[in-house]
């Protein structure tokens, strides 16, 4: 079995190795966690087998062999590097692919495999699982801390490409309306509203076709969903989108059975066509 790498964060410094994953898996139950330490799933780099109450120390790697939490199959390949040097490196991160794990069952992520290639690299930015595209990753603290600040000042010139369904009839627009929660049944939906946060994604019409518009953006903020709301907002939402442009229904049926025909034929297409094209 292939095993899941865990950094130790500072704020976890000296705890106890089971109270540590009790933390960090809560869905788990402690017996169940305490039987894989016992049985020897929880190991340090050097492959030894750690005990319930060793201290785990900031920056430590775990090396977890616990069923469910560790990968149950191969890892695919690394992305396509697009760039390389001494501090950075930039993925073609294909789209069904994390660019960081989430939750506590196991997925293959961006992040996740470059670290077996450029051991300490973490990601700047992060892409939807859906999204494809350009992502930029930092090989050392100092410089993910410069470049995430670029991001967040807006500094960062990030451009997409998309095709929205409908055919738009203008050829270039601002879409500017803030972006806070959305009212709605789905707790991680956001939408344009008065109290939101600035938002700005600048539009262009590459081309035409009957039922959908091919796109060019800007974004000039980092809100979350943004591109999605925005065109949503503007009655163009993203050819493949389950969440937005849909009804609620849609993409809780993604969630409980997956992405069906029913699915595919509500939302347009089997995923959001979302490209991360440029990062300058």
């Amino acid at each position: 079995m292939t095993p899941r790498l865990l950094d130790v964060p500072l704020t976890a410094d000296g705890m106890r190795l089971d109270h540590f994953l009790a933390r960090r898996f809560a869905d788990r139950t402690r017996s169940w966690l305490a039987r894989g330490i016992d049985g020897g799933g929880v190991r340090d780099a050097a492959g030894r087998p750690l005990r319930k109450a060793n201290p785990v120390r900031a920056g430590m790697v775990l090396h977890l062999f616990l069923p469910g939490i560790a990968p149950g199959t191969e890892a695919p390949p690394l992305p396509t590097i697009l760039h390389e040097d001494d501090r950075i490196v930039v993925l073609d991160k294909p789209a069904g692919m994390l660019a960081h794990p989430a939750g506590t069952d196991f997925a293959w992520a961006a992040v996740s495999l470059a670290r077996e290639r450029w051991p300490g690299i973490d990601l700047v930015h992060r892409l939807d699982r859906d999204t494809s595209g350009v992502l930029v990753l930092a090989r050392d603290i100092d410089t993910n801390r410069a470049l995430k600040r670029i991001f967040h000042d807006g500094e960062a010139v990030k451009t997409y490409e998309a095709l929205t369904r409908g055919e738009i009839g203008w050829d270039t627009a601002v879409l500017d309306g803030p972006i806070g929660p959305a009212s709605g049944i789905i707790r991680i939906q956001m939408a344009v509203r008065p109290d939101g946060q600035s938002a700005r994604t600048d539009v262009r019409v590459i081309g035409r076709r009957p039922g959908c518009t091919h796109v060019a953006l800007r974004l000039h903020t980092g809100r979350t969903h943004q591109i999605r709301v925005h065109l949503d907002h503007a009655g163009f939402p993203l050819l493949g989108d389950r969440m937005y442009g849909v009804p609620p229904e849609v993409f809780l049926r993604t969630l409980d059975i997956g992405v069906d025909e029913t699915v595919v034929i509500a939302a347009g297409a089997p995923r959001q066509a979302l490209h991360a094209r440029r990062v300058s």
